[in-house]
């Protein structure tokens, strides 16, 4: 039994290191390896030590002692704890400036800048941006020091050589090369996620440092890694050097960020909202919900609208309008183009300035249901799809919280066998069938009836103020 499983597992390792070993022997590092430009970028690298201290009630006792014992001299004051900390850095100009991540001195009560030769400075915050978890800070030197400067983030491509320079484990500087792994990543860690990924390994305490491309241009900030250890498996991510170059230089002209503000709630395009505007695919950013008296409100965007370019810039996806509004000019007036139905339409919108206090976008034509309300009054019924569909009026509004400006046909009810049955509910607004609007029970039957029957039927839904589309298909 022995010997065939030993032939079998021979078998399945050749076999696999038979397709690894072609992909494996591509990624080829220079013959001269990377000492040269390690050296030369080293300097300007930094460790970043901070010290938080903390209250020391429930820590365990330390020894009691009579007056004047050694022991209190080590222990100092029993009622404060500190607590230290590494990270990684960088230096962004010959007066000090120092870029990290803002999680390395969250909290930090004393902050300490270690360079490759050993020298110590303090070191102060200028500002910090937790939504992009970028800190810039600032240390006095008596002499110029060393310093990287960015690259262009956008021209990295895949598969491109990268190194990466920090302080992983504390063990202090430290380099490690790999490639670009992917662009664009998001991870959910916040709105303005755009991530590299690279396989260079990224350990504990590299966070904050930079990564470099051949040219010795920083083309991100090493900030996260995806691993079931804890330490590097080849996953790693680095902020884009653009966007963290523009909150750097906000931070130091104003000692925080000023982000622009269009006042929307997007969301994903859909084959079906890609098919409705007309695009060949799915790209542009879905207006979900709008805030009232914003720009985008003032000049007349609406939900279900998607826009395709602001400002000149193609939007392939709601993440990228997020950066471009984010990164436009506060009081700037840009060009929006955006698709209505099948319609191309322009408009001129003056970004404002981002305030997190604002009111959030509303949704189309949501307001409080009400369950309780009298028996409605019947607007015009029928039935389409195994459901009832009715006219609205204000009693039927007002008992699914339908708003006023919501257009469309409601649905009453659903047959539990019926066509729409698992796709459509009560309370939802019917605005669109097979792409046509629909406002009358008779407009909605014709669009059915001309339908193919051996196709599904393609709806347009308003649910609680969300613009989704459905598809029914007919038991004719």
């Amino acid at each position: 039994m022995i010997r065939p499983f030993a032939l079998l597992l021979a078998a399945l390792c050749a076999g696999f290191l038979s397709v690894v070993a072609p992909a494996a022997a591509q990624t080829r590092y220079p013959a001269e390896g990377f000492g040269d430009l390690a050296e030369r970028l080293m300097p300007a690298v930094v460790n970043i030590a901070t010290t938080q201290r903390i209250d020391g009630v429930g820590a365990p006792p330390r020894p009691r002692s009579g007056p004047g014992s050694r022991l209190d001299e080590l222990f100092g004051d029993e009622n404060l704890n500190e607590v230290s900390s590494l990270g990684s850095g960088f230096v962004v100009t010959a007066q000090g400036v120092v870029v990290t991540n803002n999680h390395v001195i969250e909290g930090a009560d004393e902050i300490e800048v270690i360079f490759q030769d050993g020298d110590r400075l303090k070191a102060q915050i200028i500002g910090r941006d937790q939504a992009t978890d970028i800190a810039v800070l600032k240390v006095s030197s008596p002499r110029p020091l060393p310093y990287v400067r960015f690259g262009d983030a956008s021209r990295t491509r895949v598969g491109d050589l990268v190194i990466a320079i920090g302080n992983p484990f504390g063990l202090g500087a430290s380099v490690s090369a790999g490639i670009v792994s992917a662009r664009n990543r998001n991870i959910s860690a916040g709105r303005y996620d755009d991530f590299i990924q690279t396989d260079a390994a990224i350990n504990r305490g590299n966070s904050g440092g930079p990564l470099f491309n051949m040219a010795g241009e920083v083309i991100g900030v090493n900030t996260a890694i995806v691993s079931p250890t804890g330490g590097s498996v080849g996953v790693g991510f680095a902020a884009p050097a653009d966007l963290v170059q523009s909150v750097v230089n906000q931070i130091i002209q104003f000692g925080e960020t000023r982000r622009g503000w269009l006042g929307v709630r997007i969301g994903l395009v859909s084959a079906e909202a890609a098919q409705r505007a007309g695009l060949q695919r799915p790209r542009g950013a879905l207006v979900t919900a709008i805030t009232p008296n914003s720009p985008a409100a003032k000049a007349g965007l609406q939900p279900g609208d998607i826009i395709l370019k602001f400002d000149g810039r193609d939007i392939g996806e709601g993440r990228n309008l997020t950066r471009v509004v984010a990164d436009t000019p506060i009081n700037k007036t840009v060009a929006v183009e955006y698709a209505r139905g099948a319609r191309r339409l322009n408009a001129n919108v003056t970004v404002l300035r981002l305030d997190e206090g604002r009111p959030a976008a509303t949704r189309l034509g949501v307001r409080t249901p009400d369950p309780g309300a009298t028996e409605p009054t019947r607007g015009n019924e029928g039935r389409v799809l195994g459901m009832t569909l009715s006219t609205l009026t204000p009693q039927l509004r007002q008992r699914f919280g339908v708003g006023p400006e919501a257009r469309g046909l409601i649905v009453v009810a659903v047959d539990a066998a019926g066509d729409a049955a698992g796709k459509l509910q009560a309370g939802d607004v019917i605005v669109e069938m097979q792409f046509e609007e629909v406002e009358t029970i008779a407009e909605a039957q014709r669009v059915v009836q001309r339908a193919p029957p051996s196709r599904p039927v393609l709806v347009y839904v308003n649910r609680g103020g969300d613009l989704t589309f459905r598809s029914v298909k007919q038991r004719r």
